[in-house]
């Protein structure tokens, strides 16, 4: 077998015996059951708590993490900047704790995402707006039901039975009566077992990546923030870099509107160093019903986890849409920005990037770099810094959904220190290779996710046999 443009090719043993499907064709010797057949009773599927059970005001800083729709990934939970609640709200919502093979739903929204829960996320929580399925692990394995949920005939047909045209939505009656099939468990494990272990190499890449950006914001902090050479030969002491960089730090600081700054370095508003800040659309511009299966991707919050957009699972609007809401269009270089809902993302769009166009959702605002003054890399990596995030988010509304006050008009105020062009390009020559790693980690990852979500129809049609598939996987890895 070969990898040709993201899709398996080989030849097929066609003799297996497939019926038709409300999700394409699967292997006759599948068994079907309903969803809540295959689920344990009275707790099996499950509604998250009400809202007047669980409200913002009741977030801590240290606590235990709740899942909110926000945080489903592509199997996955998004571990980043999770709610957390007290010990003793614990103990109150404790009929909503979640246990390791549960399978937690979107319950609003985008009702197709769902994320498999691991024993890191034993006892965590999950929001109202989600949904948690409890499959019985004598009947079913919980893995192989996740990557099930995963088919994207699956997740066409879940978006075609929810109910609610601007906002759908499911709940249990509707999850319940979902048709499942199911070889058996042996089976069943096999092939989570090969889609695990795709996924596995996927999930080290993205730690990987974090250890790459971990180093990054390290350098950039030590440099930008702290202004750690400078002070160093302020001192007298070797800052421990290669000396045609540290010829290019001054040895002394003055005053600024901002404190003490290396001296020659300039204080400087975004709306300075920026050629365009822009808010995303009206909510009534992008709608469910003008989601289109290819075209021009959505930035919504999902995709700005880290430093740099993430490049996955998008939704789409025509690229005529794209034109009428050209406002709100962004591009490779641009800093993306979250001013409602989950506030203080920052993420920069590569040059790798899948795409070279975007639409950022209403949620969203960006800045254009002037590159003759800055680079994407280094506002992304201000606005993910500590004194970055306080700056962004101090003009926080407190009262309904946080949000940024006026977003636009304040991010053009906000100050920072602009270091000279040959420190800031002395900077780039040492985080590129990084970020290039990083970038080669993302790429891979597509690619892998690619051939999984290609063998996983045709496991369920019988089309591929668990064995080849087992050699062709073992051969990518």
């Amino acid at each position: 077998m070969r990898l040709q443009s993201g899709i398996i090719c080989g030849v097929w043993d066609m003799g297996n015996q497939v019926i038709d499907t409300a999700y394409g064709p699967i292997a006759a010797h599948f068994r079907k059951a309903k969803l809540s057949d295959l689920c344990y009773e009275r707790i099996g599927i499950q509604t998250g708590p009400f809202g007047s059970q669980l409200h913002q005001k009741d977030y801590v800083a240290i606590g235990t993490p709740i899942i909110t729709v926000e945080h489903l990934g592509e199997n996955r939970i998004i571990h980043q900047d999770l709610p957390r609640v007290s010990e003793e709200d614990r103990k109150r919502l404790g009929r909503y704790a979640l246990e390791v093979g549960d399978i937690v739903f979107s319950r609003v929204g985008a009702v197709d995402r769902r994320s498999l829960v691991r024993e890191e996320e034993d006892g965590w929580l999950f929001s109202g707006r989600c949904l948690r399925v409890r499959p019985n692990a004598a009947l079913i394995d919980s893995v192989f039901l996740s990557w099930f949920f995963g088919l994207p005939s699956f997740k066409d047909y879940i978006r075609r039975i929810a109910v609610g045209a601007t906002m759908p939505s499911l709940n249990t009656e509707i999850l319940s009566n979902v048709p499942i099939y199911y070889p058996p468990l042996p089976e069943q494990r096999a092939i989570a077992h090969i889609l695990g272990t795709l996924d596995d190499k996927i999930e080290l890449n993205r730690k990987m990546n974090e250890t790459l950006e971990a180093m990054v914001q390290a350098l950039f902090k030590n440099w930008f923030v702290d202004f750690g050479p400078v002070g160093a030969k302020a001192e007298g002491r070797d800052p421990g870099l290669p000396k045609e960089i540290v010829d290019l730090f001054p040895d002394r600081f003055e005053d600024s509107e901002l404190g003490e700054v290396p001296v020659g370095w300039v204080t400087k508003t975004i709306g300075g160093v920026a050629e365009r800040v822009a808010m995303g659309p009206f909510g009534s511009s992008i709608k469910v019903e003008t989601f289109v299966p290819e075209g021009v991707p959505i930035i919504s919050g999902q995709h700005l986890h880290g430093l740099m957009l993430e490049d996955s699972i998008f939704n789409f609007v025509t690229h005529e849409h794209a034109k009428r809401l050209q406002n709100a269009n962004v591009q490779r270089g641009d800093v993306v920005f979250t001013h409602a809902g989950n506030i203080g993302q920052a993420a920069f769009i590569p040059e790798t990037s899948r795409y070279d166009r975007y639409v950022i959702s209403q949620r969203q605002f960006y800045m254009r770099c002037d590159r003759s003054q800055v680079t994407p890399e280094f506002i992304a990596l201000y606005f993910n810094s500590p004194e970055g995030q306080h700056q962004l988010l101090a003009n926080t509304s407190s009262s309904g959904v946080p949000s940024i006050a006026r977003p636009v008009t304040y991010l053009r105020s906000i100050k920072l220190t602009i270091p000279k062009r040959t420190v800031l390009d002395a900077f780039e020559q040492l985080e590129s290779p990084l970020l290039l790693q990083f970038s080669q980690n993302k790429d891979t990852s597509c690619t892998l996710a690619a051939i999984r979500d290609t063998l996983l129809p045709k496991l369920l049609s019988g089309e591929i046999r668990v064995k080849d598939a087992e050699r062709f996987v073992e051969s990518r890895l």
